[in-house]
């Protein structure tokens, strides 16, 4: 059985910008994201993933942002990814 713990959207976004806001507070990237992952309950490593994951699709970092590397995955895979049809809006129906 795997020990793979899920982490919300939220508590990701929420990690990677405390780790974001406070890193000057601490003598390094690392040591912030230490004592945030800590805090929040997670390893340092999946903090620091989702923090360097954060700065690439920020631009702040070279590297494929998180739609890229999905669509990559997805080509390994041969999935083909379609868009979304546009959502219609049913128009009210009138006596007639």
């Amino acid at each position: 059985m795997s020990n793979v713990k899920k982490y919300s959207p939220a508590t990701r976004e929420r990690a990677v910008r405390l780790v974001l806001e406070h890193e000057e507070e601490y003598p390094s990237q690392w040591a912030a994201i230490e004592s945030i992952a800590e805090k929040i309950g997670c390893t340092t490593q999946t903090l620091r993933s989702w923090v360097r994951q954060a700065e690439r699709d920020a631009g702040m970092v070279p590297g494929l942002k998180t739609e890229e590397r999905e669509r990559a995955r997805h080509s390994r895979m041969g999935l083909v990814v379609q868009p979304s049809p546009p959502v219609r809006t049913p128009r009210p129906h009138s006596p007639g």
